[in-house]
């Protein structure tokens, strides 16, 4: 967005906050509403004149997406490795990968080294009866895809830690950390070179299935993204009426603010999101879909405070689910929802933090599904104080605490061993 002067340059109102989740969640919803409308109103604006801004700048982005789509365009902007390892990426590669905030990454990794990851981890959870003691979803949101398991509450396969502490790996996430700026204000917010190695789980889709999908929706957190000290700070220009210095890729203050905790939440601060495809998967086939908008948090954040939404409402947010982006409230942002291209066994796809995205549904699923999560999670206070439970967690095999409690490794005497690691593993966990 472009710059702007300050209308105001007295002090504004402080916000009230709750670093931890409000007892009474009306209420807290009411006073925070009402603190931001009278914080932007204090800087010579309303909140309407603010919002509309949004509107114009979402409109334009959304029109320009829609328009390629018709004009058979891919949306999605598609790097190869080679570039990212050589250095040699094109500027309007680059330029484009910070329009849109995503990206597929041609051959990450060799096609029949993740195609061996894949079948290892078959031969992992097979041969530790996984299937035999499955107890069903561990949380309410991935148990709705359908399928019996689609989403493994698996995080120490031999092939997720060599994927995650690999060197082509820690060259994609520190390509990607370097898109945010990391230092501002005398403070260095992360380290894009080194990742926290943040576990997260893996699904293997069958070929033949039928799955409902996911809805669209985001995850970098929920009713704290208004409520808590840190996020205020992080959004500030969109609570003091200066939308137009707004940066969807400023890191300033997003490495320290907490979550407020839940089954499907996220401790820590990830640049982007992302799978590594374990499997070739046809873009017709049940894939990841996102709105490519880097920006469109404004949106969402500011839609709850217009005159049409219930005082003790932000647009259907609320804690221990996770942040819904719904036809209701978010209409024009779902216009622009566009889905990956065809991808092959070892290419990955990574989406900007605060994206909104969605999984298609699918019937008789043509060829297998299979991905492995693994994010980009640079090294930072808020993801150095996670990392001291991702190591227990490591060592004793068990479900790491941002998810379900389910613990199905602990006695897989084959899942990866500290002995294991390399420089990158134990630098990711904190150890060195």
């Amino acid at each position: 967005m472009s710059s702007r002067p300050m209308l105001q340059t007295a002090p504004l109102p402080a916000l009230p906050h709750w670093e931890q989740t409000p007892a009474d969640l009306p209420d807290a919803i009411r006073q925070t509403k009402a603190a931001i409308r009278a914080r932007i109103a204090a800087s010579g604006r309303t909140v309407e004149e603010v919002f509309a801004v949004v509107q114009d700048q979402i409109a334009h982005e959304v029109g320009e997406i829609t328009a390629a789509r018709e004009r058979g365009e891919m949306i999605w902007p598609v790097i190869d490795f080679a570039d990212i390892e050589a250095g040699t990426v094109p500027a309007g590669a680059q330029d484009r990968l910070r329009r849109r905030g995503c990206l597929v990454v041609r051959g990450h990794f060799d096609r029949e080294q993740a195609l061996s990851w894949d079948r290892g981890i078959v031969d992992y959870v097979e041969g530790n009866g996984f299937f035999e003691n499955y107890r069903g979803p561990g949380d309410d949101f991935f148990g709705s895809v359908g399928s019996r398991p689609e989403i493994y509450p698996i995080y120490w396969s031999p092939a997720q830690m060599q994927a995650r502490q690999s060197d082509r790996m820690a060259r994609v996430q520190a390509f990607l950390n370097s898109q945010w700026r990391h230092e501002s204000g005398g403070v260095q917010w992360f380290d894009p070179g080194r990742d926290s190695l943040y576990p997260d789980r893996i699904r293997r889709r069958p070929p033949g299935a039928d799955s409902a999908g996911l809805g669209s929706h985001l995850d970098p957190g929920t009713l704290d993204l208004w409520m808590t000290e840190a996020y205020q700070k992080a959004f500030r220009h969109l609570f003091d009426g200066t939308v137009e210095q707004y940066d969807p890729w400023d890191a300033a203050y997003r490495t320290a603010g907490p979550q407020y905790p839940g089954t499907t939440m996220c401790s820590a601060f990830r640049t982007f999101q992302g799978w590594t495809a374990l499997s070739d998967m046809a873009c017709d086939q049940g894939v990841l879909h996102t709105v490519p908008i880097p920006g469109a948090m404004a949106y969402l954040l500011m839609r709850p405070l217009l005159a049409d939404v219930p005082d003790d409402d932000m647009c259907g947010v609320t804690v221990n689910q996770v942040f819904p982006a719904s036809p209701r409230w978010h209409s024009p942002l779902l216009q622009a929802l566009s889905g990956i291209p065809d991808v092959r066994a070892g290419d990955s796809v990574w989406w900007h933090c605060d994206m909104i995205h969605s999984v298609a549904p699918v019937k008789n699923q043509q060829g297998w599904g299979n991905v492995m999560y693994i994010p980009a999670a640079p090294w930072c206070p808020r993801n150095e104080q996670y990392a001291a439970s991702v190591r227990d967690a490591f060592l004793t095999g068990s479900s790491p605490s941002d998810f379900p409690a389910e613990h199905y490794e602990r006695g897989w005497a084959d899942r990866f061993q500290p002995r294991d690691l390399n420089d990158t593993g134990r630098r990711g966990l904190g150890l060195d």
